[in-house]
């Protein structure tokens, strides 16, 4: 495998182990709301496209793709998008606009494990297509500065881990043990800034 070393008679994978680090990093310094976040985010989304892609988890691969989109978003949002083009402040979301992203989050597992089902060799279809979808709208709620993304990441990050120890990928489910710890940091963290 091109991507492994052998250290002391332990195979690592050495992408995988970058994309741990970039991922921590990139987590750990959203819940202190530092900028930084995004371009240390953007490095590990492109880690993790490769790394998925070989382990053929396609809809990850996809939502990889498009968190470059969502993190660059977020990057502008975050310096501009307050008052004034001035950094934006930690808000709430409205239990309208949780209501209509949760049903998006269920039909666009439905439609999107149905789909890996039927025309991929995807493992873990709906499971892959439920951590995509809620993993969108907590990124995407994240860019907003919304107080709510904490949560929605600690519900993905629950069944991420159960997939990745599944797919044998260890590093990575340490990874998203470590965001679940992170989410609850986040949140008090957040919670205290928020403004209704």
């Amino acid at each position: 495998m091109p991507w492994t070393l052998d250290l002391f008679g332990w195979t690592v994978n050495v992408l995988e182990a970058s994309a741990v680090a970039a991922g921590f990093l990139g987590v750990w310094l959203t819940t202190r709301r530092n900028i930084w976040c995004w371009p240390v985010g953007l490095v590990n989304v492109t880690l993790f496209l490769v790394l998925f892609l070989e382990a053929r988890l396609y809809a990850d691969v996809a939502l990889q793709a498009i968190y470059v989109v969502l993190l660059s978003y977020g990057w502008w949002y975050w310096l501009r998008g307050g008052s004034d083009h001035h950094e934006a402040p930690v808000t709430r979301a409205g239990p309208r606009l949780l209501a209509v992203l949760a049903v998006g989050v269920v039909v666009a597992t439905l439609v999107g494990g149905w789909g890996l089902s039927r025309w991929t060799d995807a493992d873990l279809p709906f499971q892959d297509s439920f951590t995509t979808a809620a993993s969108l709208v907590a990124q995407w709620l994240q860019a907003r500065k919304k107080l709510e993304n904490w949560i929605v990441w600690i519900v993905a990050d629950v069944v991420y881990v159960g997939i990745y120890v599944v797919k044998g990928l260890p590093l990575t489910a340490a990874l998203f043990a470590s965001f679940l710890a992170l989410a609850v940091v986040g949140w008090r963290s957040w919670k205290r800034e928020a403004s209704p």
